[in-house]
């Protein structure tokens, strides 16, 4: 008995784990199923908040860190106390700080309410390498005037607007990159997505704003990378190709449209390329990793992790410039803005000629 004691520990040990590797649904293949509807809905940031010294916070501090971002108006939370605006009152006064307007009420948010659960710990960033929580800019000011330009733009309005090209890539509802990816974060609404899965391919369907990525499967990485397409062609969401490292679903993603790389979550140069990992740990999580490498903007490749949980419902149309007036109000303020000026500086012109 003595001899069968150790053998049936082991057999102990087996019955006990077996309904913890039964709750990752498998596929036909046998592989583990990615396919349902997903969110990464969080209040965690790509980078890590100076105030915030560690990767990983216990759940008084995730708490804390939470309810901080609420106080800040990030968080539905955040809006509830938010009033309409007076239309008696007149216009903001003028500048791109503290004008008092907010784009959205609490009905429209919807980020998360807390911060993202990540092996079961409680993340402050996304960016997991280098371990400061940082992104390894090769102009690290550069890249911060430019966010602060954009903060400017979204937050005033200010800018030329020469025509319907001119506002960005989401004013125009053509993308939503930070959702779809490669590198797929999390924003104020709409983080979820849809995602299909067969033995040949691996489509993912952003809800924002229906940006669909079809990623083609390869029995080994040395065929998938010798399968991406000549470089001449740069589809929105880059061209992704993807292979299985064990249970692990991996996807390459090269030749990302520069238009895109420049509003993303992150840049991304035409030399940037972006390996995704999607590791089904339970019926309720996918890990997430992403490492991107981009000689031209970073320094070094870096490294972000978060997690994926089950979305309850289907995906819903996200409807972006159906019935919108925006953009023709956009272009019409542009348009008589240059009248004023255009009549400013004939006045000058006639004072200067007497």
């Amino acid at each position: 008995m003595r001899m069968l004691k150790p053998a049936l520990a082991v057999l102990a040990v087996a019955i006990m784990a077996a309904p913890a590797l039964a709750q990752v649904p498998r596929a036909t293949n046998g592989k583990p199923d990615l396919s349902g509807v997903w969110t990464n809905a969080s209040l965690t940031p790509l980078t890590r908040a100076l105030a915030n010294k560690t990767l990983v916070v216990n759940e008084e501090d995730a708490k804390r860190i939470a309810s901080g971002y609420a106080m800040a108006g990030v968080t539905e939370e955040g809006f509830k106390g938010a009033t309409y605006s007076d239309p008696n009152k007149g216009a903001p006064p003028k500048g791109g700080k503290d004008f008092g307007v907010q784009a959205y009420d609490s009905f429209w948010m919807d980020p998360g309410a807390r911060l993202a659960v990540v092996k079961g710990e409680f993340r402050t960033s996304y960016v997991v390498d280098p371990p400061s929580g940082q992104l390894p800019f090769v102009d690290p000011a550069g890249q911060a005037k430019k966010r602060i330009e954009n903060r400017e733009r979204y937050e005033t309005g200010n800018a030329a607007y020469e025509g319907p090209e001119a506002p960005t890539l989401q004013e125009r509802c053509i993308i939503f990159s930070s959702r779809t990816g490669p590198g797929m974060t999390s924003a104020l609404y709409n983080n979820n997505a849809l995602f299909v899965q067969t033995s040949d391919y691996l489509m993912i369907l952003a809800e924002q704003a229906h940006d669909a990525r079809i990623v083609p499967i390869f029995d080994s990485a040395e065929k998938a990378r010798a399968s991406h397409k000549p470089a001449a062609l740069q589809p929105w969401f880059g061209d992704p190709v993807g292979w299985w490292e064990g249970d692990t679903f991996v996807m390459e993603t090269t030749n990302v449209k520069p238009a895109q790389g420049e509003t993303h979550t992150f840049p991304l140069s035409l030399k940037g390329v972006v390996t995704e990992r999607f590791t089904r740990t339970s019926d309720k999580d996918i890990l997430y990793e992403f490492i991107v490498t981009d000689p031209e903007y970073y320094t070094q490749a870096w490294k972000a992790e978060t997690s994926f949980y089950p979305s309850p419902g289907a995906l819903y149309e996200y409807a972006c410039h159906e019935g919108n007036y925006g953009m023709h109000g956009i272009l019409a303020g542009a348009r008589e803005k240059e009248r004023r000026e255009a009549a400013k500086a004939g006045k000058k012109t006639a004072k200067g000629g007497q």
